[in-house]
């Protein structure tokens, strides 16, 4: 495998994710500012995340998370980054493992630059608002699901998964 191809998938995400973020704070200052894309529907809406998913351990002692986030980063990145980068890794599982791993990275980077994630994507369904994200995030959630696809596709035609 030629790996400096496959490295700008991660290195793309990354940098789109860190463009996306500086673009969103010169263009709203505080947390809740917002700005309307499609009316009752799309928003651009700053907040800032200091915990994990869906904001779980926000509320949790500054060292607490920051060792937390960082032992869980350094473990994924380790973890994913080996799959990513080895020989026998499939093209669909490279592809959703790059996009974990950049995301992953832009997430980690916002939290080494801000103390938390800056999120700004923010829809609302009818009476249901979803919680807000941003690119790292849709890029780690697609990317999951493709990884889960390559994995389910694969166990069928009988191949077997990568070795851990």
């Amino acid at each position: 495998m030629k790996r400096l191809p496959w490295l700008l998938l991660p290195l793309g995400v990354l940098a789109a994710d860190f463009a996306s973020k500086t673009w969103i704070l010169s263009i709203l200052r505080f947390p809740g500012d917002s700005k309307p894309v499609i009316e009752g529907f799309f928003s651009l809406t700053l907040g800032f995340n200091k915990g994990a998913i869906f904001g779980t351990l926000h509320t949790a002692p500054e060292w607490l998370r920051v060792g937390l986030f960082s032992l869980a980063g350094i473990a994924a990145l380790v973890y994913f980054g080996r799959l990513f980068l080895a020989d026998a890794t499939p093209k669909l599982e490279r592809v959703a493992l790059g996009m974990i791993l950049g995301g992953a990275c832009g997430n980690g980077l916002d939290r080494i630059l801000h103390g938390h994630v800056v999120d700004f994507l923010d829809f609302v369904f009818g009476t249901w608002h979803y919680w807000y994200f941003n690119l790292a995030d849709s890029s780690i959630v697609v990317g999951a699901i493709l990884f889960g696809i390559a994995l389910l596709t694969a166990k069928r035609a009988g191949v077997a998964a990568p070795a851990e």
